[in-house]
């Protein structure tokens, strides 16, 4: 969990972490790393705080609907209004993805653009989309790429079959299991492979395959002029090489002025987009 204090230039006055805990309490442990970083009185009062959820978020009723990395309460005590009422202040619920969107776009790798795609790839993968300024979303989140079927034939099947299953760091954990002589973390598997360890090397190429036509699949989907890629895994400098390399070499029907970029906000693009989060959603 991560807190930061940023001013509406995006500036981080102030930030603070601590390890999600695995039981129903979240709330608690949450509420006080918020209610601590909001106390620091040197920068005045805070007008408001936004929460990044990982999952689909009904923006209507502030609420996250959905997050299979969360535990399973968590959905019920992470609402706008039971956040807002144990804080003492107005309180925003976000997409994480849609957040660390605004971010990039706003303050980051894709500032100056007038459409800006976000895709994070990580433990898991999420997108957050912006179109001439203002944040793509409904009553609820959208973008939620990670879990569209990228393979049509293993979905059939019920074997692992989206973006996130395919080309996450869960992912590539997954298929690590699955050879005994491998370690499950994503840094282990892009080491062996550049010594040389085939079933290594088939893994990392394959998550590569999968995030390039996730990003093709993106720009097919909302045509922006550049993609921001962010996530652990998407700004580790070989896994962003290759993978922006595979969507050059398959340009069909792509703007012609597409841009590939790395992150340049690394894990504080959620933070920092907070700073632009109620300009973002038309609510300034």
């Amino acid at each position: 969990m991560r807190v930061a204090l940023v001013d509406t230039a995006g500036n981080l006055l102030h930030r603070s972490s601590a390890t999600t805990p695995n039981d129903a309490h979240v709330p608690s442990a949450l509420l006080d790393l918020v209610a601590n970083v909001a106390s620091i009185g040197t920068h005045g009062p805070v007008s408001h705080a936004v929460v990044g959820l990982p999952g689909a978020v009904d923006y209507d009723a502030g609420r996250l609907l959905w997050a299979p990395h969360l535990h399973e309460r968590w959905p019920d005590l992470l609402s706008r209004r039971a956040l807002a009422d144990r804080l003492g202040m107005s309180v925003h619920v976000a997409n994480d993805a849609d957040l660390a969107g605004v971010g990039e776009a706003v303050f980051g790798a894709g500032a100056g653009a007038s459409d800006v795609a976000f895709l994070t790839i990580s433990t898991g993968i999420g997108a957050g989309i912006m179109q001439r300024g203002r944040l793509l979303r409904g009553a609820r989140s959208v973008g939620e790429v990670g879990h569209t079927i990228i393979d049509w034939r293993a979905w059939h099947n019920g074997e692992p079959s989206t973006l996130e299953e395919l080309g996450s760091g869960s992912g590539i954990a997954r298929r690590a299991r699955e050879h005994p002589e491998l370690l499950a973390d994503a840094a282990d598997i892009d080491a062996a492979a550049q010594r040389g360890d085939a079933a290594a090397k088939a893994i990392w190429e394959d998550a590569v395959v999968a995030c390039a036509v996730g990003v093709s699949n993106l720009v097919m989907a909302f045509y922006p002029s550049t993609v921001v890629i962010g996530g652990g895994l998407g700004r580790h400098p070989r896994f962003f090489a290759a993978v922006k390399e595979r969507v050059a070499g398959r340009p069909e029907h792509h703007p012609a002025d597409l841009a590939v970029v790395p992150s340049a906000l690394g894990d504080d693009a959620g933070l920092i987009g907070a700073a632009a989060w109620l300009e973002a959603t038309g609510q300034a």
